[in-house]
């Protein structure tokens, strides 16, 4: 982390926009949901969800398990442990700025 504890550069992109800040705050709770309750809680649609889903997907901070139950498919999110760690980071970096503005 940077001294400069004002350093915006520091803030992780792919955590801090909206949709996504949304999903891995639900995951970090929940640690897994279910496609229909995690666009449901983060109030998005179907195409955006899983776009927003794909990019977290794609840098390991969550994983995407699809099953059928019974002859309806089920997408679950589930976040890994490296998805914590990165949200636990920016968390972190978020109240140094915060305490640093006080």
């Amino acid at each position: 982390m940077s001294e400069n504890p004002f350093d915006h550069g520091e803030i992780n992109d792919l955590i801090h926009s909206r949709l996504r800040l949304g999903v891995m705050a639900y995951l970090s709770t929940a640690h897994a949901a279910i496609f229909g309750e995690l666009k449901a809680k983060v109030n998005a649609s179907d195409g955006n969800l899983s776009v927003q889903l794909k990019k977290l997907e794609e840098a390991g901070y969550i994983t995407i398990e699809k099953k059928f139950v019974g002859k309806k498919p089920q997408t679950t999110a589930i976040l890994t442990d490296k998805g914590r760690q990165a949200w636990l980071a920016y968390l972190a970096h978020m109240r140094s700025m915060l305490d640093a503005a006080e």
